[in-house]
């Protein structure tokens, strides 16, 4: 297969722009020393890849998406990530048979997307790629399973990228009114020797704050033993939405 067959990695492609490029290298960090370093960009917003996206996504293989996943340019990534979360969203939809049969068929394609996923890390190698892949497609698929796998990320993960898809993900089980993995994987990150990278305390910050939405009372009963002794960023993301008097308090003390 050449590449003008891989639908996906043409029509993005011909959407670049090289007058973004040096806006979104500077947004996503890509100096020496950053957190994005490196990494390099063909000008595309993540509007204009979602609508790619959605025209392709149907006609997309998973030797497409391995072409695309390894790309050096940041939006190809991305367009293969979205792509994967269409597939593995709509995997009932591919096919043509009696319930029974499309129930398989759809657990063993969500089961392909979960793995590809898991054994590309390695590229899922920036937070916009993290978060609008990761409780999509991880956290939908483990809602119904055990979900150590986020445990050994958040504690274990090889990079930053990884540890920060184990907090992410849980955003999906906050949608479902499930708060316990959330608490429980943001005390690893409180265990894990400071300082913090600033995009991990981020994150559990943010789904912290999240879990709060559901249940105020339980988050503020969970910081009271905690925030002295959290970084000051994830604790600022945390009690973003507490009224002003009671934030004053917490960053006080």
């Amino acid at each position: 297969m050449t590449m003008k067959d891989n639908k996906l990695y043409t029509e993005i492609i011909a959407y670049q722009d090289p007058t973004q490029v040096a806006g979104l290298s500077r947004f996503f960090k890509t100096g020496k020393g950053q957190y994005g370093e490196g990494d390099k960009f063909l000008g595309i917003k993540v509007p204009v890849t979602r609508e790619v996206v959605k025209e392709c996504w149907k006609e997309t293989s998973f030797e497409d998406l391995e072409t695309c996943i390894r790309s050096e340019y940041h939006e190809m990534r991305l367009a293969a990530l979205l792509c994967l979360v269409q597939i593995f969203k709509n995997a009932n939809k591919r096919f043509f048979a009696s319930s029974a049969v499309i129930s398989g068929l759809t657990r063993n394609l969500q089961q392909q997307c979960v793995d590809f996923y898991l054994t590309h890390t390695e590229f899922i190698n920036n937070w916009d790629l993290v978060d609008l892949s990761c409780y999509e497609l991880l956290g939908t698929w483990l809602l119904d399973k055990d979900r150590t796998l986020l445990y050994d990320l958040a504690r274990d993960g090889k990079t930053i990228w990884e540890q920060r898809i184990g907090m992410v993900s849980t955003m999906q089980f906050i949608r479902h009114g499930e708060l316990d993995d959330t608490y429980a994987i943001a005390d690893i990150f409180l265990e894990k020797p400071k300082p913090l990278h600033d995009l991990l305390q981020k994150a559990v910050g943010w789904l912290l704050r999240e879990a709060g939405k559901r249940d105020e009372q339980r988050l503020k009963d969970w910081l009271l033993s905690r925030y002295q002794s959290m970084p000051r960023t994830m604790l600022r993301y945390a009690i973003e939405k507490f009224p002003e008097s009671e934030r004053s308090l917490f960053l006080k003390s």
